[in-house]
């Protein structure tokens, strides 16, 4: 099987070469078609969970003895082996599983390593297309039904795409929903980085790559995030947590489709989709000289706000609470279970989670471990659990019951009403600033398809 260039430029391979001297010829044979070579030098260098990268591990046998390889190498490190030994070693099932029994013997050739990598291509493309741990996209109030509507509308264009929402909203997801629906790029990679955990020394080589020699410990090229995403999208989180100075140089990349890694003086042509995202308000940075004017005309082709968990209301809750559940639980061992007793439904619908979906999802988990080890819905050890969640201001399917909460919801909504729904000019016809317009907004449940309801049929 053939594979495409884009699935080797997505792979990773982390060599181990114990005794012999193989790093060197991995990195010989492989990095010409695009592939991340990484030295580790022991068990500890190794990724110890999942990957929703696809990688491979090529390890020299004679590490065997000074480190224990168990039949769970895949499940732990998201990755199979291919191993290096002499020819006439015998496969032992204790240590070289049937099903990672990929092996090499020391003198391989570029085509030997390279058809290894092709038989394990399909099996390593599969898992990453399956790797995002999640439960099934819910969407069945009215904000989600509207932002997924939007998604549809834009999805298959390669315009750049700005999400804006509370941390543990979902960004991501629906990032990736951008990156599934869209014909051309959703056949390649999709990479997310996320811009507040990029130390500022590494920013260049990160995003930049760099070729072999450019520093000290350079010892193989490295293609950085932007040439890993060719062909595919690129997620850019936290998009605001950026410093100016590498604004800039984001935005030059953007503007010419092309980047030089360091150490070198070749251009590298560029071609995939940009999605950032920012639980800040960009218009306001910009103002306040934190965020780059051009940087964010360049990035604000559409913009999209997902909305709180708290918007969503109380019947998203429980809908993600059992979908979460059921992934976690696998269908079978959930779907055996007793219908979820209302004092649970309702328990869920009336808390407020400060950290939204992401919050969800951590009190799931710990509601679904007490449901395996009692195996029921036991009230007495459920309940606890929910300790530390102040309750919500109302269950998400009613209006507020205070009459002030009242006047004022239809105070902001005949303002959005007379202004457009244009939330800056909204802001300032009522006096507050926009984050706080936001947020009163999201405690009294006011989606743009208000605007719609509240419009008067003619005479």
């Amino acid at each position: 099987m053939k594979a495409d260039r884009w699935a080797y430029e997505s792979l990773e391979v982390y060599v181990w070469e114990g005794k012999y001297e193989i790093a060197d010829r991995v990195a010989r044979f492989l990095t010409p078609l695009g592939v991340d070579v990484i030295r580790a030098g022991a068990l500890e260098s190794f990724p110890s969970e999942t990957r929703t990268k696809p990688s491979v591990a090529v390890i020299s046998a004679s590490v065997i003895g000074t480190a224990k390889f168990t039949l769970e190498w895949e499940a732990a490190h998201g990755m199979p082996v291919v191993w290096v030994a002499a020819p006439d070693r015998e496969v032992d099932p204790g240590r070289f599983p049937a099903e990672y029994a990929h092996i090499l013997p020391h003198d391989f050739s570029g085509p030997d390593l390279r058809s290894q990598i092709g038989k394990l291509l399909p099996q390593l493309l599969a898992a990453s297309e399956n790797a995002p741990d999640v439960a099934d996209l819910v969407a069945g109030s009215p904000a989600m039904l509207q932002l997924l509507q939007q998604v549809d509308t834009f999805a298959d264009f390669d315009s750049n795409v700005m999400l804006y929402g509370e941390t543990g909203a979902g960004k991501e997801r629906i990032a990736r929903l951008f990156h599934d629906r869209n014909r051309t790029y959703g056949k390649g990679p999709f990479v997310a980085v996320n811009c507040g955990a990029i130390p500022d020394g590494l920013f260049e080589s990160q995003f930049f790559g760099h070729a072999k020699g450019a520093f000290t410990g350079a010892m193989f090229a490295h293609r950085g995030y932007f040439e890993q995403a060719h062909g595919g999208t690129l997620f850019l989180d936290e998009i605001g947590d950026l410093p100016l100075f590498q604004q800039v140089k984001l935005l030059r990349v953007l503007e010419e489709n092309a980047l030089t890694r360091l150490g070198s003086a070749l251009p590298v042509k560029l071609d995939f989709r940009l999605v950032a995202a920012t639980n800040k308000d960009l218009r306001e940075a910009v103002g306040q000289g934190k965020f780059r004017a051009d940087l964010y005309f360049r990035l604000a082709v559409i913009e999209l706000r997902i909305p709180s968990l708290e918007e969503r209301g109380a019947a998203d809750k429980v809908a993600l609470l059992q979908s979460f559940m059921r992934h976690m639980m696998s269908p079978k061992r959930f779907d055996v279970l007793p219908p979820m007793p209302d004092w649970l439904r309702g328990a869920v619908g009336t808390a407020f989670f400060n950290g939204n979906v992401r919050e969800l999802r951590n009190l799931a988990e710990r509601v679904g471990i007490t449901v395996q080890q009692c195996g029921s819905w036991d009230e007495e050890r459920i309940r606890p659990l929910f300790r530390g969640l102040r309750p919500g201001a109302f269950d998400g399917n009613e209006r507020p019951e205070s009459r002030g909460d009242a006047e004022e919801r239809r105070r902001i909504i005949a303002a959005l009403d007379a202004n457009g729904w244009r939330r800056q000019d909204t802001a300032t016809c009522l006096g507050i600033s926009r984050k706080v317009l936001w947020e009163k907004m999201r405690k009294f449940q006011i989606v743009d398809s208000e605007a719609a309801d509240n419009e008067v049929e003619p005479a």
